[in-house]
This record gives structure tokens, C-alpha cells and sequence, in this order.
């Protein structure tokens, strides 16, 4: 895997080199923008405003606006001499109860590896105690042209540098929690079911939108007509009969 950042991890007086790796990838299905009128595809060009011409990319730079309109022009040299210290340094501020931690605020992962054999011991030292406590630990990190919080964990050996949101890019959902009346019983059963349908296989599931693509793309190329989905669920009128149903269900898929 290739690098794309590298620096110091520092906690208490204990620096240990370090280089980030990105932890996932996306398969994205991509469609291309075409012309409705004629099917060709659709490009997008730079175009400066004020020379109203096409430009090519090599002029193309980056800015700040500023409140009174006008753009500060910002070179990489510029933005390499920021003066932040979480450019090379990911300082953990403290460390808490992994379970503190509310995934809604998790942003992106990335795997952190030592950067060279002087970082070994400090490395294994910061991922065991991690892992032993149940504690993570809370940096600061400036990566992509943004500053992050920061989460480390341990995972399987190896210590992830998990990047969160901060508090002003959570949503307050607003009033959209229901307040309905429910009963034991159905209480009881929605917990009955649940357990019922725990075991869940998660690595065994796949995304299946590229494949129904496939399908819909090779019937309309045939001129055929795309497989019609199966009507949507509708809501339980029974809401206890539909629990008791579903837990019946769930049994027999088990064989019990």
C-alpha cells in the first residue's frame, strides 16, 4: 500500500514515526453523464470567467474567498507552511472508554504503520495497552487539507487512526422520533425475535446494486424490459400477530 501521510505519533514523551494507509475502499458503480437528445457522453471543462475562455488544467489553482469578495490566491508551497502542528505530529490529547465513543461521529479509517524498526517496541507497547485497557486514544490530525479529531484503536494487531466528525457537522435530527404507545408483551417478543435472528454472518454479504445493474443494462441493450421488483412491505396491521409470525419464522429457518 502507498503511504499518504507520514509523521509522529506522540503521546506523553513517547514519539513513534508512523505512516498512514488508507483502510477501505469503495467499488462505486459509475454511470457516465450523457445527453439525453442522442445517448453521447458529456464532458465538463474548466472555464475562466473573467477571460471568458477554456483553460487548461495546469492554470488551474486554488483560493480563499474572502467576506468581501475578494480571492486570495493559495499555492501548495503556501498551504505547506501552514502553521499547524497537527501537520506532522498526530498528539494524543488524552485517551477514553472505547464505548464513550458515538459511531455517528465516525468519518473515515486508516490503518497507522511504523515507519521504520525504532518505532517496533513503542508501536506493539501502544497497541497491546490499547487493547488490554479498552481505551482509545484522542488526537488531533491534519490530513487532506482538513484538521480531524481523531480516534486510535486497536484492531487486530494493528493500531487504526479513525478520523471523526466534528461536533458542528452532526445534524440535529429535529423531531422525527415517533411517540407511540407499545406493550410488554410486544416488548417481549420484538426481544425474543431479535434473538432469534442474532448469528448473522456479516462477511458473507455482498452488494448486489452492480448486479441488478448488469441485469437492467443487458435487457434494455436487448431491447427487452427490466425484471420487475417485487412489490414493497407494508406496514403490520397486527402488529402482535405479525411479531408472533415473525418469530415462528425465524425458528423453523433455524430448523429448531
Amino acid at each position: 500500500m502507498r503511504a499518504i501521510w507520514s509523521g509522529v505519533i506522540q503521546f506523553g514523551l513517547v514519539a513513534m514515526p508512523v505512516r498512514l494507509y488508507a483502510a477501505t475502499e469503495e467499488h462505486p458503480v459509475r454511470l457516465h453523464e450523457i445527453h439525453t437528445a442522442d445517448g453521447s457522453r458529456v464532458e465538463h471543462r474548466r472555464f475562466c470567467r473573467a477571460e471568458d475562455r477554456e483553460i487548461p488544467y495546469e492554470e488551474v489553482g486554488r483560493g480563499f474567498s474572502m467576506p468581501d469578495g475578494r480571492m486570495v490566491p493559495l499555492t501548495d508551497e503556501d498551504l505547506a507552511h501552514l502553521p499547524l502542528p497537527t501537520k506532522r505530529t498526530i498528539e494524543v490529547l488524552g485517551f477514553v472508554p472505547g464505548e464513550n465513543v458515538d459511531p455517528i461521529s465516525y468519518s473515515r479509517p486508516y490503518y497507522a504503520g511504523p515507519s521504520g524498526p525504532e518505532a517496533d517496541r513503542s508501536y506493539v507497547l501502544l497497541v497491546e495497552a490499547l487493547a488490554r485497557t479498552g481505551f482509545v486514544g484522542v488526537a488531533k490530525i491534519a490530513i487532506r487539507s482538513r484538521e480531524r479529531l481523531a480516534l486510535l484503536r486497536p484492531r487486530n494487531g494493528i493500531l487504526v487512526l479513525q478520523t471523526l466528525l466534528w461536533d458542528d457537522e452532526l445534524r440535529d435530527p429535529g423531531d422525527i422520533a415517533p411517540s407511540a404507545p407499545v406493550t410488554d408483551r410486544e416488548l417481549e417478543l420484538a426481544e425474543v425475535l431479535i434473538r432469534e435472528l442474532t448469528g448473522i454472518e456479516v462477511h458473507g454479504l455482498h452488494d448486489e446494486y452492480a448486479h441488478a445493474l448488469e441485469q437492467l443494462v443487458a435487457a434494455k441493450a436487448g431491447g427487452g424490459a427490466p425484471a420487475e421488483l417485487e412489490g414493497e412491505g407494508v406496514p403490520a396491521v397486527d402488529l402482535m400477530a405479525a411479531l408472533e409470525e415473525s418469530v415462528r419464522a425465524a425458528r423453523a429457518a433455524r430448523g429448531d
